[in-house]
């Protein structure tokens, strides 16, 4: 259910909040497609893999049980499954179960991961760089980050599943 604005009447969007939204919407759309593929281009992994790859460098012992991993990267595990099955028939991660309940699979960064995760680095700086940040100067990037962040945190809990929207209306 999305509440409207103030006194019970939905208020339209200004122009220039118009123009803001449709842009965010075709970045949001944009940014990911042109980072995967020049990841893909010069290093043969997309851009999810990448991210894998990278929160699991910087997990405690380079590992992370699948749910959280999904959650952090924020995608489905069913969709993250997938994701580190191609990363394991690379070599890249490796899955166990946990060691903590024995139910839970948990996914590893192995040493050819690290070195893949390296090498990828530079390459996904500069596409950033270059698609993204050489376009927002000028832009108060702390109250950017605030508010992008402030839009994605009410999207996802703390399990990486999706929150609903408010109650359903039942006939």
């Amino acid at each position: 259910m999305v509440e409207p604005h103030g006194s019970g009447e939905v208020v339209p969007l200004s122009a220039q909040e118009e123009a803001a939204w449709r842009a965010l919407t075709r970045a949001v759309l944009v940014i990911p497609r042109v980072i995967d593929a020049d990841l893909m281009q010069d290093q043969g992994i997309g851009g999810t893999e990448y991210v894998v790859l990278m929160t699991l460098s910087e997990a405690p012992e380079g590992s992370m049980r699948m749910s959280q991993l999904a959650s952090h990267v924020a995608i489905s595990v069913s969709g993250l499954s997938r994701v580190v099955g191609r990363l394991e028939r690379e070599r890249l991660v490796e899955r166990s179960r946990s060691a903590d309940d024995g139910r839970g699979q948990v996914a590893r960064i192995t040493p050819a991961g690290m070195r893949c995760l390296e090498a990828a680095w530079p390459v996904h700086l500069a596409s950033v760089r270059r698609r993204v940040m050489d376009h927002l100067q000028g832009v108060d990037l702390e109250a950017f980050a605030t508010a992008m962040e402030q839009i994605a945190e009410p999207a996802v809990d703390s399990t990486g599943r999706r929150r609903a929207r408010g109650p359903v209306a039942r006939p």
